[in-house]
């Protein structure tokens, strides 16, 4: 028989305290014997009370220690930058963040008094602009077309989960998920780890395509068309998702240890149980970007005119130029594209891959809207973004740089319970989001989760509306980058129309492109029939220094 874990210590000694004290008292009554009762009993008390309620996660994993958090936190900024979490560069989301999300996903009132938390004269400090015309917006379920044209368009919201696989998440965490989506009508991402049983609940889904092709893959781990075609015609999966690159770990394959490969999750990826799963850094479905055109092409036959898109982490510019090249060329597109940033990712990660490796969201995102919008393609091509997007106003920011929607990962966690405890990795996550151990995800409560869930999207979707409104604008696609402004200096503002190079509308086939410096450096070179650099490097190097 396994012994209890570590964390019910605290409470198994005070239901033992308990029992000796009891004894202790019928042997040789006394005051001190009842007073060591009585804090005894009320600390068993508070155990069993921390087990048997399922509004608080952590305290259900961690019965009476926990509150010694709560406490701490209680007492103000000061303990818990010291003493819970530091808001440093090293915690990827301020206290102030995460108490937005967990507001917004609890009800409670988000109102601040005595002005902003932000010094607005630091420079980076970023606002939008209001009207003195501000507008009343009715409905604030903004959606836009996806695969209009196609057999089966989906309307996307504007705010959706970003991927996180069934392995990442425990079976409860994307149960609540789900259900969240379903309650709010917005889509559910599953991630590169397949279709789990937990992922059916009502919710829509992406179904994201990774170079592991879990779901469906060939014994060898190749794509296998007859597998995907009986999931993708699904009525739940509304939309595919080639996953190319993503933000945590770009250009980096993944490993399952074999250990961890249990019944479900071999069962979910399709792959033999027990035995370690490998995910190729790159596709073997394709290896060129007309290729990848093709592919396309093909999943969006097999799955019955569902839209399909891409997602990548940008990394070298004449990759992506290849791309929008081959577009051109073959006259067929994504239906959309989904931006990863660099800064993304709320897994486990190489460190040095999270810090320094993959293009952040800003950039990425201009790259991708500049080079669509120059080679004529912005009107049919949908753009998606992810990268630390959690409040109404980091997707307002992000829909004026040129997307049409938003995907969040970490907030949504945060709307689960998560902590930010940062041991994704170590199968011992506190709030049980992130681990496969039974019996700590098995206290995320999935009914109050997802209501969680539904409700923090649906309250940053109205906070946007009226962020918005008052800004004089009715819908968010009217967002522009003349709408954001950011402090560049103590004596220095200007807006994202001036801070950023714009590209104009066909100015890639128009030979246009030499304004720009990235694409006047890689445009005109880049092929659609390689991913290789366009041009010789050592050749544009000299060529700068001369």
């Amino acid at each position: 028989m396994s012994r209890p874990p570590r964390r019910f210590l605290v409470y198994a000694l005070s239901l033992l305290g308990l029992a000796a004290c009891l004894l202790g008292l019928a042997l040789a009554p006394g005051w001190s014997w009842g007073l060591a009762t009585l804090a005894c009993a009320a600390l068993a008390a508070m155990g069993t009370h921390d087990l048997v309620q399922r509004r608080h996660t952590v305290s259900r994993n961690y019965p009476v220690t926990a509150h010694l958090r709560y406490l701490l936190e209680s007492f103000g900024p000061e303990i818990r930058q010291y003493f819970i979490q530091r808001d440093t560069e090293e915690v990827p989301f301020s206290r102030e963040q995460r108490s937005l999300v967990y507001r917004r996903a609890k009800g409670t009132i988000d109102k601040q008094p005595f002005g902003s938390l932000r010094d607005m004269q630091a420079p980076g400090y970023e606002w939008m602009n209001h009207s003195l015309a501000p507008v009343a917006i009715d409905d604030d379920d903004f959606r836009v077309t996806v695969g209009a044209g196609r057999a089966k368009p989906y309307a996307v919201s504007v705010l959706n989960i970003s991927a996180m696989s069934f392995g990442a998440l425990s079976a409860n965490a994307i149960s609540a998920l789900n259900d969240g989506a379903r309650r709010g009508g917005f889509y559910h991402d599953t991630g590169e780890g397949g279709i789990s049983p937990y992922h059916r609940r009502g919710g829509d889904l992406v179904w994201e395509i990774g170079s592991g092709y879990f779901g469906c893959r060939d014994a060898q781990g190749g794509f296998d068309a007859q597998r995907f075609a009986e999931q993708a015609t699904d009525d739940a999966i509304k939309m595919i998702e080639i996953k190319l690159s993503q933000g945590a770990k770009p250009g980096h394959g993944g490993i399952l240890p074999g250990a961890k490969v249990t019944a479900e999750i071999a069962a979910t990826r399709e792959v033999p149980e027990g035995r370690d799963v490998v995910s190729p850094a790159s596709h073997s479905a394709f290896s060129t970007p007309r290729e990848m055109i093709d592919f396309i092409c093909r999943l969006r036959e097999l799955s019955g005119g569902k839209p399909v898109g891409i997602k990548l982490a940008i990394g070298h510019p004449w990759e992506w130029f290849a791309m929008v090249k081959a577009m051109r060329e073959e006259g067929e597109h994504p239906d959309f594209v989904v931006v990863d940033g660099g800064q993304g990712g709320t897994g486990a990660a190489p460190l040095e891959f999270v810090n320094r490796l993959g293009m952040p969201l800003t950039d990425a995102l201009l790259l991708v809207h500049n080079a669509l919008v120059g080679a004529g393609l912005r009107e049919r091509i949908h753009v998606g973004a992810a990268g630390k997007v959690i409040s109404a106003f980091d997707v307002a920011r992000t829909l004026a740089l040129g997307a049409d929607w938003c995907n969040s990962a970490r907030g949504f966690m945060f709307s689960l319970g998560c902590i930010q405890a940062r041991s994704c990795h170590t199968d011992r996550c506190p709030s049980g989001v992130a681990t496969q151990n039974r019996l700590r995800g098995s206290r995320l409560d999935v009914p109050l989760k997802a209501e969680r869930v539904h409700r923090f999207q649906a309250s940053t979707r109205e906070a946007l509306g009226e962020m918005l409104g008052a800004a004089g604008l009715t819908h968010p696609s009217q967002l522009g980058p003349e709408h954001i402004i950011r402090r560049v200096s103590r004596h220095e503002v200007r807006s994202f129309s001036t801070l950023f190079d714009l590209v104009a509308p066909d100015a890639l086939l128009e030979g246009g492109a030499s304004r720009h410096p990235v694409f006047a450096d890689y445009w005109d070179a880049a092929t659609a029939d390689s991913w290789a650099p366009p041009v010789d490097l050592q050749q544009l190097r000299n060529s700068k220094l001369v």
